[in-house]
């Protein structure tokens, strides 16, 4: 039986894990996130992960290897390994979307995040050290 995680905070953001890594026998993580309007993480690479971003409410402008589009409710983007990506919340209102990343492990860079209470840019080389742990690096700034 998958035991969710508790809801995290993280620089107004908020994360729960909905199928732990455990839970699917490390093949996937899926995270319920929420991110304000005008939120979005610097440019960077998941090395190992593929991830899913189903919108469920709100919009996303995603940034996806040169390319910008939108998304929103019910819209979904899928981001191969190893493909430099960002997003950044638009249109007034925060954005729910649904994370989905295979295989699993990601979601303990939110757990660091959280734990750390980490500001950027000025604690990025905690940010840094824990995006390393977890596969990922930072590539850029983000969308403006």
């Amino acid at each position: 039986m998958n035991e969710p995680i508790r809801r995290i905070e993280w620089l107004g953001m908020s994360f729960k894990t909905i199928l732990t890594t455990e839970a699917s026998g490390g093949s996937m993580s899926i995270v319920d996130s929420s991110v304000p309007d005008g939120v979005g993480p610097p440019r960077h690479v998941h090395k190992a992960e593929d991830e899913i971003i189903i919108i469920l409410d709100g919009r996303c402008e995603l940034w996806l290897d040169g390319a910008c589009f939108e998304c929103g409710p019910g819209e979904t983007a899928f981001i191969p390994r190893g493909t430099e990506h960002t997003f950044r919340v638009i249109g007034g209102a925060p954005c729910r979307q649904i994370v989905v990343l295979t295989p699993g492990g990601f979601e303990g860079f939110f757990k660091d995040m959280a734990a750390g209470q980490f500001s950027i840019p000025e604690d990025m080389p905690a940010i840094d050290a824990s995006a390393s742990r977890h596969n990922m690096t930072f590539t850029g700034p983000p969308l403006e």
